[in-house]
């Protein structure tokens, strides 16, 4: 529980790529936001010489070894996983059943059971008021955050078609190396859980609809790497690396038409073999009276059409979102200032910080990122249907 001051203790499990981003977010929640203070407990790994090399780097107070031992620990209120899929099972429901608040890196899990289970734990601890967070970061972006709004408030009408798209390029190049995203018993999937998790909570989240029935495919177009490891798979690795090979058990690219529960459909595609597409999500939402576009390369603009708007005066309308009065904006730079990718991040972490302060619901929960793993099974069960359209 929080200490005398108010403040929380914070455990993060990871520090490469996601333990980067989210240990800048933690520096910063505090000074931008007016929530609980943070204190950056403890960094944990299991190399005790990188952990420790990245606990001075990102400002950690201290490093462990043992994820077990720091959940018996009271100085120690929300543990932050970013490890690879397969742990995230096992340390979540350890954590809530010590206790504690829980924020675990997308997707959710490897698995449908394992995803599951979680969202009961979930549940159970948060009668507990423990709260349990998946960090879907890109829904706290100021320019997603102004689309959902303006869906809400029924400015596009009832939905009609949804496209969305995922693309990027780290592994086009057959040489790159492997690592733990390309193997299935750590990454659970290839492109579909890693970018297709985040495409499907926008869609879901946006829409405020679920997908109830989708026929999908899947693919590996690399089937083996040399197995010199690249870290962490993060976007823009690269390879070359002498040695043996090692099979890839995983998706090159995903890919799926679903039926919404509103009477629209959705078109969701997933990629890392885009050549020229570094960090490539786009959504587009097409409704009876507008439509809204959001291109995460341009992560400061929205695209509005107002259908209602009268003959000869149609056509999309670029918002800049960088306004005080635009979502979590105005608590960084004067107006017309644009933020970055790592913003959302600092954004999520904020609105969890209030919503223990306040006694608030957090989002996205345990139960949203269990909605995006059903999605995420069925496309791959359609896969290996042939593409039969399958039930969600």
């Amino acid at each position: 529980m929080p200490a005398a001051d108010g403040s929380v203790g914070v455990a993060a499990i990871g520090y490469a790529f996601m333990g980067k981003a989210h240990s800048g977010a933690w520096r910063n929640v505090n000074a931008y936001f007016d929530v609980p203070r943070v204190r950056r407990q403890v960094l944990v790994g299991r190399n005790q010489a990188a952990v420790s090399a990245a606990a001075e780097r990102f400002g950690w107070d201290e490093t462990a070894t043992d994820w077990r031992a720091v959940l018996e620990r009271d100085d120690i209120d929300i543990v932050d996983i970013m490890t690879p899929g397969h742990l995230h099972a096992e340390i979540a429901i350890a954590a809530l059943q010590a206790g504690k608040h829980v924020i675990v890196e997308k997707p959710l899990a490897n698995s449908l059971e394992q995803a599951i289970a979680m969202a009961a734990a979930a549940e159970a601890a948060n009668a507990n008021g423990q709260r349990a967070i998946v960090n879907f970061n890109y829904r706290r972006v100021p320019a997603v955050a102004l689309a959902k709004q303006l869906i809400d408030e029924g400015r596009i009408g009832p939905i009609r078609h949804v496209r969305a798209s995922y693309l990027q390029d780290w592994l086009a190049d057959p040489s790159s190396p492997m690592s733990w995203r390309l193997r299935k018993e750590e990454a659970g999937s290839g492109a579909l859980g890693d970018l297709g998790s985040h495409l499907t909570d926008l869609v879901l989240h946006l829409t405020g609809e679920s997908i109830t029935e989708l026929s999908g495919g899947m693919r590996t177009f690399v089937t083996e790497r040399p197995s010199g490891e690249s870290g962490d798979g993060a976007i823009g690795g690269k390879g070359g690396a002498d040695g043996p090979m090692e099979a890839v058990t995983v998706d090159d690219a995903a890919w799926a038409t679903a039926q919404l529960s509103g009477g629209g459909v959705a078109q969701l595609e997933v990629t890392r073999m885009a050549r020229g597409r570094k960090n490539g999500l786009r959504i587009e939402l097409y409704g009876e009276l507008g439509s809204i576009a959001f291109d995460l390369e341009r992560l400061n603009e929205l695209e509005f059409f107002d259908g209602a708007a009268g003959d000869g005066r149609q056509g999309f309308t670029r918002i800049l979102v960088t306004e005080a009065g635009h979502p979590w904006v105005g608590a960084w730079w004067p107006d017309g200032h644009i933020i970055g990718w790592e913003h959302a991040f600092t954004h999520q972490f904020a609105q969890l910080l209030t919503d223990l302060r306040d006694g608030g619901e957090s989002s996205p929960s345990f139960a949203d990122g269990l909605a995006v793993q059903r999605v995420l099974d069925a496309i791959e069960r359609s896969a290996l249907a042939g593409g039969s359209p399958v039930r969600v």
